[in-house]
């Protein structure tokens, strides 16, 4: 009841995912168009981290969850049975709205009700969830789409998982009658912007709202947020880099595949690691090795466009790049629960899990951009930049917010 739902929605949005292009297209948007419909999905999920923040506050974990699970259905139907370009669009946004509804749910059950000395790993592990099901997605919509010859049928994917979701939600056992509310016998947040780190119980504002929430803890979120933020735009840099870096070589979209996919397998098969060592040894000790490896892999790999081995540089760093993700699975959730006030956690989570959207949908922007501008190399330079000042900011500031070893 804690990680199934998870696993059925992620299963549902990762058929989706990689076929929002492709029917964007043959309702009629051109290469640019259909990438800005596909982004309506991180934008839907950018945009719905602070109301689903006000809607878990106000109906609770469970019944956001169904209410994201019934909404998924509409936005699975939308895009089923959508005529125009402009109304697939709406129901990929709502798609992304639902996304943020459901994970801020699970997010702010898990920061409640884990106790601290394992939390990292319970936190890794639904990391974990998301991406089995993002990973496992695209498999089951390819073997539909090769029964019924249609691309469509990947939403029957969405629609199942998501009418599956809602009556085991619901009619289910509750985890949050069975898991009582935990307090954290420590905490690293302010309830006033001092700029002092608050031990013991932390003095908080009940039913404060996510503007006042947002404002007096401005700075662990302008601190610590901005790193967490860079983090999640090197994650995102890396789904758009590497496909890239392989056209610029002029690699075949089978190799290009197979890269990607051995990275990505690398990534899932490291996802519990990072928890076992922020739990063993602390949270920074996950961080720095992946922000690190990460950053120097891709100013690595800026390196090596032009050289005579550029295609075995390519395999070798998209693996390290794996590896960095895959250490750092579970990192945002598990600082997003460490700073949460004990009470009313969600309308901060909620203002965390926007500033990690936020860097994580700015990072395609970057690359894209500079790209444009001067070349797909330094664009990937970039990108390590903005990876070693996030470790920078991982080392400057979590000794300050959070405990050096875990609870």
């Amino acid at each position: 009841m804690v990680y199934a739902p998870t696993v059925l929605f992620a299963l549902g949005e990762g058929a989706v995912i990689p076929l929002i292009p492709v029917i964007a297209t043959r309702l009629g948007a051109d290469v640019s168009m259909a990438a800005l419909v596909a982004s309506a999905l991180v934008i839907g999920q950018l945009c719905g981290n602070i109301p689903a923040g006000v809607l878990v506050a106000r109906i609770g974990e469970r019944f956001t969850m169904v209410f994201a699970g019934i909404a998924s259905v509409i936005a699975g139907v939308g895009m089923l049975l959508a005529p125009s370009l402009v109304l697939f669009a709406a129901a990929v946004f709502l798609l992304g709205f639902c996304a943020a509804a459901f994970g801020l749910a699970r997010h702010a059950f898990m920061t409640t009700r884990v106790p601290p000395r394992f939390r990292a790993r319970a936190l890794s592990l639904l990391g974990g969830s998301f991406r089995f099901g993002v990973f496992i997605g695209p498999f089951l919509a390819a073997g539909l789409i090769q029964l019924t010859g249609t691309e469509m049928s990947s939403m029957w994917v969405l629609l199942a998982c998501a009418g599956v979701i809602v009556p085991l939600v619901l009619f289910g056992p509750d985890p949050e009658k069975s898991n009582p509310v935990l307090l954290k016998p420590t905490g690293a947040a302010v309830a006033e912007d001092s700029g002092e780190v608050v031990t013991g119980s932390i003095p908080t504002i009940d039913q404060q709202g996510v503007l006042r929430t947002m404002w007096a803890y401005r700075a662990v979120l302008l601190r610590l947020g901005s790193s967490a933020a860079a983090l999640s735009a090197v994650r995102s840099a890396r789904q758009v880099i590497l496909p890239l870096w392989g056209v610029s070589l002029g690699l075949d979209a089978s190799t290009i595949a197979l890269v990607v996919g051995v990275t990505g397998a690398i990534d899932f098969a490291l996802f519990y690691a990072s928890g076992q060592v922020m739990d063993r040894f602390g949270r920074i000790w996950a961080a720095m090795p992946a922000m690190l490896m990460m950053g120097a892999g891709f100013i690595a790999l800026s390196l090596t466009h032009d050289l005579d081995e550029a295609t075995m540089w390519f395999a070798l760093m998209a693996a390290v790049l794996g590896v960095g993700n895959g250490l750092s699975s579970g990192i945002l959730l598990t600082f997003g629960a460490d700073l949460a006030p004990e009470r009313e956690p969600a309308a901060f989570l909620g203002s965390w899990r926007t500033l990690t959207d936020a860097g994580g949908a700015a990072a395609p922007l970057i690359v894209a951009a500079v790209t444009a501008a001067v070349s797909l190399p330094l664009a990937t330079g970039v990108m390590g930049a903005v990876a070693l000042l996030g470790a920078a900011g991982f080392v400057r500031w979590t000794p300050r917010y959070l405990p050096k070893r875990p609870v």
